[in-house]
């Protein structure tokens, strides 16, 4: 665990760290993964380490936590029941699907507001709550119709052969609990596991990281306990915070100098 504060290159770090591998450990680029938060991020990377790295880097993967997931379900979908060309909902579009669920059950849309009923959906999924446990812990009438509309939601999506974004960090974790040949396939695949801005994993982040590392515990990750920006979308600081109560034999270094920023702004 590389706790680093602002300015202080954790991107360097990780891509060094990853030049290390490949031409002083002779780890093939083909068996390491990288993720990082953003899609520009992720292509920085790609960037810096072809500029370190003296062998051919065919066959790594870096790239967000998303876009892995996508990449893992257009190969394993078919186990849960879509088919591999399944489309990818955003934001409008999951939307437009739960405010065609909440008229098609007969509720009202100003009780229950489409946007509102995202993000709460949204929350449970992040939580990695089903359906079922929404409804079976709901205290009134409101929370059981909002797990109502989440159930059939699913069945909405299942129908058009979609995923909403969510389901992109969901479905790869469902997948591996089912099938642990699936999960074993991955974790050969990707015996090297190094995580950019850690801080703001959340738990299905956290767990889709932790099953593919839990037997080699090859991870290195990178974060800034002080900068944690993704709260309101499920990032759980405990993640870095207990880093060490997962992994139990892990070494913690310390990056404490700003070389970005002036006098003034430290």
């Amino acid at each position: 665990l590389v706790l680093a504060g602002a300015g202080s290159g954790k991107t360097r770090v990780l891509t060094y760290k990853i030049a290390y591998l490949v031409d002083s450990v002779g780890l093939p680029p083909e068996h390491i993964l990288a993720v990082t938060f953003t899609n520009k991020a992720a292509q920085e990377m790609k960037v810096r380490i072809h500029e370190l790295v003296d062998n051919e880097l065919k066959g790594i993967t870096i790239g967000t936590f998303h876009s892995i997931g996508a990449m893992i379900l257009r190969r394993e979908i078919s186990r849960l029941g879509w088919s591999s060309d399944f489309t990818i909902y955003d934001q409008t579009d999951s939307k437009a699907l739960i405010k065609q669920t909440i008229k098609s059950l007969d509720l009202d849309l100003k009780m229950y507001d489409p946007k509102s009923t995202q993000i709460k959906i949204s929350n449970a999924k992040n939580s990695m709550q089903n359906p079922d446990f929404l409804l079976s812990s709901a205290s009134n009438i409101n929370e059981e119709k909002i797990a109502q509309i989440y159930s059939e939601y699913e069945k909405s999506l299942k129908d058009n052969n979609a995923l909403d974004f969510d389901d992109l960090l969901i479905k790869p974790i469902e997948i591996f609990n089912k099938y642990s040949q699936v999960l074993e396939y991955y974790r050969n695949k990707f015996q090297y596991v190094l995580v950019d801005e850690y801080q703001d994993t959340n738990k299905p982040q956290f767990d889709f990281i932790y099953q593919l590392t839990q037997i080699r515990q090859d991870i290195f990750v990178v974060g800034d306990d002080d900068q944690s920006i993704y709260g309101w979308r499920g990032a759980d600081i405990s993640n870095i915070l207990n880093f060490n109560n997962s992994y139990k034999n892990a070494k913690i270094v310390k990056l404490e100098e700003n070389y970005r920023s002036t006098q003034n702004i430290l």
